[in-house]
C-alpha cells in the first residue's frame, strides 16, 4: 500500500506541476494556485504514513546527529513522508511565486525556470525568483 500511495502522489504532483509550469491561465491551473489543495491533499497522506511508520517519538529536529538518526531508521513509510513534505511544501513555494509574479506584473515565461528549481531544489527556486524579483524591480525603476 506504501509503494501505491506514492507513486500516486508523485504522479499526481507531475500532472499538477506540469500544469501550473505550462497552462497556468486553465480553471484547474488557477485553481490550484489560488488555495493550497495539493498540500493540503498531501497532508492527510503525511498523517498516515507517519502514524503507520510509528510516529517521531524520539525524533530529534534539534541537532545533525538527530537529523542523521532519522534517516538511518527510515522505513519505506517514514522515507515515503519526509517525501510528502517535500512535494507538499514545494509546491506551495511554485503556487507562491505565481501568485507574486502574477502580482507584480512578471511574464510567466521569465518564471518558467525558477519553478523548475523550485519542484526540483526548493530553496534554489525561491532564490532564482528572488534574484528575478528584485532584478526586475530595480530595471522598472531604471526606466
Amino acid at each position: 500500500m506504501t509503494e501505491l500511495l506514492f507513486n500516486i502522489c508523485n504522479i499526481t504532483i507531475l500532472i499538477v506541476w506540469t500544469a501550473i509550469l505550462f497552462l497556468p491561465r486553465t480553471n484547474f491551473s488557477r485553481l490550484l494556485i489560488s488555495f493550497p489543495w495539493i498540500p493540503f491533499g498531501i497532508s492527510f497522506l503525511y498523517i498516515y504514513f507517519i502514524i503507520i511508520s510509528g510516529g517521531l517519538p524520539d525524533a530529534n529536529f534539534s541537532t545533525l546527529d538527530g537529523i542523521l538518526s532519522l534517516f538511518k531508521k527510515a522505513t519505506p513509510e517514514s522515507a515515503a513522508a519526509g517525501w510528502l513534505h517535500y512535494l507538499a511544501f514545494d509546491f506551495l513555494v511554485g503556487t507562491w511565486i505565481i501568485r507574486h509574479s502574477q502580482k507584480h506584473e512578471i511574464k510567466h515565461i521569465f518564471i518558467i525556470v525558477p519553478l523548475l528549481f523550485t519542484f526540483m531544489m526548493g530553496p534554489v527556486g525561491i532564490l532564482i525568483y528572488s534574484i528575478l524579483y528584485f532584478g526586475n524591480k530595480k530595471l522598472k525603476k531604471a526606466n
